[in-house]
């Protein structure tokens, strides 16, 4: 690392102001500052601070997500063989899946962090790190076999129309990660609807046995919850892919069809650990959506003349992306409400609302996604609400 700094420092002169390569000052300074803690110090007008930065947050939220989208990895190899009928064993079904899900993970952040760096030359400004965390969440969300082109479109309009056109990092009213799955969403439907997720089957990246079909479409629980019929109620049981019955643990442990980061609550759950110990994330607005799901979906469940109001709270929280969206997107500091009563408030309706979009609208199984789209916009509403009810309070105790 000694080297690559003094490297570093070597060429740092060109691209300074006067340099021969001064145009691409803020590709430079991106890079260094990605590799290294920048070591310049404020002159006047300075302030006490913790070294907790934008840059560390990004990084600590980065590592909170892994043990999901290694589930997820693993997951992904896990269906195919198990579509297939093989066994290959642990690493050769995890490779499978790195394989699968690696080149997602690439047109994300080369699509995402080439438009962000494009954008920085042109306003002459320092590249910021909020793409890290967008540029990992948005394979997380989406289904495995979606075309990389279309993965590349629907990141460059997120980015440009939810970020860039806002101010950029920091000034975005939606969630970038979401506003690229809705992109999708409404552009092919049938593919994002949340109900089908594909099996790879024709290919195995010369890893273990041919295959037996090209392709295999296997429904997610909620999807065979979305299609199910009311005569099911009561005696409704999603089942595997291969037709065996899934039980709460199984949904739980995550080995199940969906999209590549939401299947594991228990991987969630670790991250979640982790963004809570760290500070980085807050639990008020994390428990307030398990609550607000809990509630709804509990009283449906009294409820019950429909296969998805008769699922258990447990289900609910369990299947789809619900955990995840809990744990890592309503929690966006960004886009969601930054008052602490409003934290409480903001949850809750984004957990009731994913509840309600899952149970009254059964051309869509899955509702996390507009849940907190839909209270992204709500947000600073919220927190002026909260705002205004404690001035209201404290010049009525002047008054008295």
């Amino acid at each position: 690392m000694k080297a690559l700094r003094n490297y570093l420092d070597k060429i740092k002169p060109h691209f300074e102001k006067g340099g021969k390569l001064a145009m691409f000052r803020s590709v430079f300074e991106g890079m260094e500052s990605f590799l290294f803690v920048p070591n310049t110090t404020s002159k006047s007008g300075v302030h006490i601070h913790d070294s907790i930065d934008s840059k560390r947050t990004m990084t600590i939220v980065i590592i909170a997500l892994l043990p999901a989208l290694l589930f997820g990895m693993y997951n992904t190899g896990y269906q195919h063989y198990l579509a297939i009928g093989a066994n290959p064993g642990i690493w050769m079904t995890f490779l499978y899946g790195l394989l699968a899900v690696l080149p997602v993970i690439v047109v994300s952040y080369a699509v995402g962090l080439g438009i962000e760096f494009t954008v920085a030359q042109m306003k002459h400004e320092e590249i910021q790190e909020g793409f890290l965390v967008s540029g990992i969440l948005i394979p997380m969300i989406i289904p495995v076999d979606t075309p990389l082109w279309m993965i590349a479109v629907a990141t460059a309009f997120a980015v440009i129309f939810a970020k860039e056109v806002f101010g950029g990092t920091g000034y975005n009213i939606f969630n970038v990660a979401l506003v690229t799955r809705a992109f999708l969403f409404f552009a092919y439907p049938a593919a994002m609807s949340g109900d089908q997720v594909f099996v790879r089957t024709g290919s195995t990246f010369g890893l273990g046995a041919g295959t037996v079909v090209d392709g295999f479409s296997g429904a997610t629980p909620l999807g065979q919850v979305g299609i199910a019929s009311n005569d099911l109620i009561g005696s409704f049981q999603a089942v595997d892919i291969l037709g065996r019955p899934l039980t709460l643990w199984d949904e739980f442990i995550g080995l199940i069809p969906g999209s590549i980061g939401e299947t594991s609550v228990l991987a969630i759950l670790i991250g979640a650990t982790l963004l809570l110990f760290t500070g980085v994330a807050g639990w008020k607005t994390m428990l307030s959506v398990f609550i607000g799901g809990i509630f709804t979906s509990a009283v449906f469940h009294l409820v019950g003349t429909t296969v998805a109001m008769s699922l258990s709270p447990l289900d609910h929280l369990c299947l789809g992306g619900f955990a995840f969206g809990a744990v890592f997107m309503a929690t966006d500091p960004v886009t969601s409400a930054r008052t602490e009563t409003g934290k409480y408030i903001y949850g809750f309706l984004v957990g009731a609302m994913a509840i309600l979009i899952r149970t009254l609208n059964p051309g869509y199984p899955e509702g996390m996604m507009l849940a907190i789209l839909l209270m992204n916009i709500f947000a600073p509403l919220i927190d002026y609400y909260v705002v205004e009810r404690n001035i209201s309070r404290r010049l009525k105790r002047v008054v008295k």
